[in-house]
């Protein structure tokens, strides 16, 4: 497996929301690289994960300001994308 691919998909996001459209749709939610396209997502889940990709969304998260005491300053920036498989295939995060 290629270092590169791993650079690409930084994690999966594991919330209730991207865990009921897992089980609902067999969706999966990736946190990935801010300048990844959709074809490089797709050739680095379907080379990590041994699985055939048919559709992904892409969408930037915009940072949120945030306070600690009296400083305060706002999250990254970052980019989700969220992956439709083939029938009967599945990853597993856990």
């Amino acid at each position: 497996m290629d270092t590169k691919y791993l650079e690409i998909i930084k994690a999966p996001i594991v919330t209730e929301k991207s865990s009921k459209i897992t089980q609902e749709e067999g969706k999966y939610v990736f946190k990935v690289d801010s300048k990844a396209t959709k074809t490089e997502i797709k050739n680095a889940i379907e080379k990590i994960f041994k699985v055939k990709v048919e559709e992904i969304s892409t969408m930037n998260i915009k940072p949120k300001k945030r306070r600690v005491g009296r400083y305060a300053g706002v999250s990254n920036r970052a980019k989700k994308a969220i992956v439709k498989l083939a029938d009967g295939q599945t990853i597993d995060l856990g």
